[in-house]
């Protein structure tokens, strides 16, 4: 496990000839800033991944940069079925399945969440998974179906979801005419 980060071999994943009714999203642990690169080997061994990422503005010396980041650092997502953990493990950057005793899937209402957040036009960032505030629900919008709780920020109001299973949380920015307070 330590030479995860070190090897550039390349595993294949063997598929049935059917589509496998087990599939499922799981979060992979990922060694420092190879996210991108973890995203790039599963597709070239057949796993479907998802790496949410976020733009930014670095402020160097001259100029202004954008930037584009994965919106969990150290995570990315992938679609298989357990049978193939064992090729997942082995693909380069990759240092665990995330689970409290054993390899635990993330429930489809969260990858929703994730997805759909990602692909919206809005401003989307990383934010602390431990915060309070109420739950609510949006209604209308590209976000529309998506719960989690309201936050303020920067006098924006907010939207944060989180993805229990790697304790991260996103947020993204809501107008209040698309939400309602849900229990």
């Amino acid at each position: 496990m330590s030479n995860a980060c070190k090897s550039d071999s390349h595993v294949s994943v063997e598929t049935p000839d059917s589509v496998s009714p087990d599939l499922q999203w799981y979060a992979l642990m990922t060694c420092s800033r190879h996210e991108k690169q973890v995203r790039d080997r599963l597709v070239a061994i057949g796993v479907e991944p998802f790496l949410p990422l976020t733009r930014s503005v670095s402020q160097w010396s001259d100029r202004k940069v954008w930037k584009v980041t994965p919106l969990f650092s150290g995570y990315c997502f992938a679609r298989f079925s357990l049978m193939n953990r064992l090729a997942i493990l082995q693909t380069p950057g990759i240092v665990r399945i995330v689970g409290i005793i054993k390899p635990e899937p993330i429930p489809d209402e969260e990858m929703a969440a994730i997805m759909k957040i990602s692909v919206s036009e809005r401003h989307v960032e990383s934010y602390d998974y431990f915060t309070e505030g109420a739950w609510i629900e949006v209604i209308r919008g590209p976000l529309a179906g998506i719960r989690g709780q309201l936050v303020r920020k920067d006098k924006h109001h907010c939207l944060v979801i989180r993805a229990h299973l790697i304790q991260r949380a996103a947020i993204v920015h809501i107008d209040m005419s698309e939400v309602i307070l849900v229990d």
